[in-house]
Formats: C-alpha cells, sequence, structure tokens
C-alpha cells in the first residue's frame, strides 16, 4: 500500500546487448519476482526485445524512493545481479531513476491507438536506427504499456548536448511524424515536481519549468495555514518549555519546512500536477482555472482563521 504524500518512482536497469533472448528472459524473471516480494513495489517488467534497434532491460516501480532504493541495494537482488554476470548479463549503465532529469537521458511516453501497436514498434525502431547515427548515443530502451497503457522509451547519450541535437535533429523530425499517427495524443516528456511546487520538463532539448507566479501561489496557500496552525499549537509548547522568541522561531520554521517538503507540498501538488505543468499548463484557460481554484483556498483559509476563535493563536488564552 502506497504511504502518504510518497510518489510513484521507477528504475530502469539496462543490460548489454548480443545475449540469448531466452536465457535473459528466464534470468530477468528472477529480477522481477525478488522486487514484487519487496516492500513498496509497485509493477515491473521487461523491455521489448527482438530489435537490433532496443537494449535489454528491467523496469521497476515502487512506491516511493526509500522502498525503491532498499531494493536496489538489497543483498538479494545483489546476488541474483551476481548470477547475472556469470550468465553474461552485465549492466549498461548506471540505473536509471525516471524522477530524475539525468544528463543525456531522454524519456517519452506514448499512448498508442488501439490497432496500432505494430505501426508504433516499426517507428521506434526507426528512430532508434536513426538515433544510433548520431555522436554520442549509447542506447535506446522501450517498455511495454503499462497499468495505465502507456509505453515508455528512454534513450540515452554521453551528454545533455549530444541529446538536445538529436531531439533537434531532421532525421529525428522526420521519423516522428509517422510515429504520431499511431499515437491517441502526442508523447510527452516525462516531468518531475519539486517539493515546492515547480514542474521540470525537457522538451525539445529544452528545459521548462513552472512559470514562479505559479509555484508563488501554490506556496502560499500551503504556507498560511502552516504557519497559522504551528504558533496556535506549537508555538504555546515551545513558550511553555522556556524557549526564548528567537529559539522558538526557529524551531517553529524547522517543523514548516520539514512538514512542507515531504508532506504538505506534495500532497497539495497532486491535483494542480496539470496546472503546475509548463507544457500542459501553458494555456490560458487552465492556467485561469487553478489561479481560480487557489483564490478560492485563499478566501477559504482566511475566513476560517478569521472567524474561528479556537484558531486564532493570538488569543488563545482568553
Amino acid at each position: 500500500m502506497m504511504q502518504t504524500g510518497q510518489t510513484p518512482v521507477t528504475a530502469v536497469t539496462v543490460f548489454h546487448s548480443g545475449g540469448d533472448d531466452a536465457a535473459f528472459g528466464q534470468w530477468s524473471e528472477e529480477l522481477l519476482a525478488s522486487a514484487r516480494s519487496a516492500a513498496g513495489y509497485l509493477s515491473g517488467c521487461t523491455s521489448v526485445r527482438g530489435q537490433d534497434a532496443f537494449e535489454p532491460a528491467v523496469a521497476v516501480t515502487f512506491d516511493g524512493e526509500s522502498a525503491l532504493d532498499a531494493w536496489l541495494d538489497g543483498s538479494e537482488r545483489a546476488e541474483i545481479i551476481g548470477r547475472g554476470h556469470g550468465r553474461g548479463f552485465w549492466s549498461a549503465c548506471t540505473d536509471l531513476v525516471l524522477a530524475d532529469a539525468a544528463a543525456g537521458v531522454g524519456v517519452f511516453r506514448h499512448e498508442v491507438a488501439p490497432g496500432r501497436e505494430d505501426g508504433f514498434l516499426a517507428t521506434q525502431v526507426r528512430l532508434g536506427r536513426a538515433a544510433a547515427a548520431q555522436p554520442g548515443y549509447q542506447g535506446t530502451v522501450l517498455l511495454p504499456a503499462d497499468r495505465g497503457g502507456e509505453w515508455t522509451s528512454v534513450v540515452r547519450f554521453r551528454t545533455g548536448t549530444q541529446l538536445a541535437h538529436w531531439l533537434r535533429s531532421d532525421e529525428r523530425d522526420a521519423a516522428l511524424t509517422p510515429l504520431r499517427d499511431t499515437l491517441s495524443r502526442d508523447f510527452s516528456a516525462v516531468s518531475g515536481t519539486t517539493p515546492f511546487g515547480t514542474t521540470v520538463r525537457v522538451q525539445d532539448g529544452r528545459t521548462l519549468m513552472t512559470p514562479n507566479w505559479k509555484s508563488a501561489m501554490l506556496v502560499l496557500a500551503v504556507l498560511y495555514p502552516t504557519v497559522m496552525l504551528l504558533s496556535r499549537f506549537l508555538g504555546p509548547v515551545v513558550d511553555h518549555l522556556g524557549a526564548q522568541p528567537w529559539l522558538a522561531l526557529w524551531i517553529s520554521q524547522i517543523v514548516s519546512v520539514t512538514a512542507m517538503q515531504w508532506w504538505l507540498m506534495p500532497a497539495a501538488s497532486r491535483p494542480f500536477r496539470r496546472w503546475l505543468d509548463p507544457v500542459d499548463g501553458a494555456g490560458a484557460r487552465v492556467s485561469v482555472a487553478g489561479a481560480a481554484a487557489i483564490l478560492v483556498a485563499y478566501v477559504a483559509t482566511l475566513t476560517l482563521f478569521a472567524t474561528v476563535h479556537e484558531l486564532q493563536f493570538w488569543d488563545y488564552a482568553d
């Protein structure tokens, strides 16, 4: 069961090509079985094989980074990886955590139209072979559709500059036209939202971020009630313990920043994910709707603290 405040995170382990596909399939099932038995496991799969354009890989998704790290660093996985080495299955790179925007790594999600899977695979092969001719190319992984029906492609280059060159290349543009014909909607680059409401996306070689005014609006919507509640309930406790005002304020700020970083801001960002997205939320209609929702939250919290005497820290002793 997913823990509150946790965000699912996926890791992809890429292996060198050229081995026995059947043997790799059997061994990779051992690796997936180990992940399934670990706490926090959500899903896992092996990559698409049988095409020289794709690398063999195993992808696993856990309900948070701590659970994922525990499995990646665990002794059981290390033993299975060791047995894989004995059979010739060696990692081609460090484990790729898709929540992080690693330099030189592009991650793309595709919603394939029903009945067009064969055409999609053919265009992915064409893209992989075109990318292989570019400087710094290291490999492509294609993951089959997940529980949400989206395929994921991961392309690796030695540097971010080389990836950006590929994303802007004529060869890629030529291959994208038939690819889009196989999709229900245009593909998207995987994005990640920071704890303080900024979503980062890499699209066409450019790094795009949530506009500052949106991040500031969301932070204020969470910060105001957090400070008010801490002043009302934590403040008296700290004062009773004899802390000086300068120390009491410092303690309150530690608690507020910690709560916002790991719990409050991730929870508040979730319903506003599209609004915060610098691509999906760039339209005027989405921007206005999200801003209006946050303004309603402002009014609600201001009304709450203005009218409920028990929450008014300046008057709590009366």
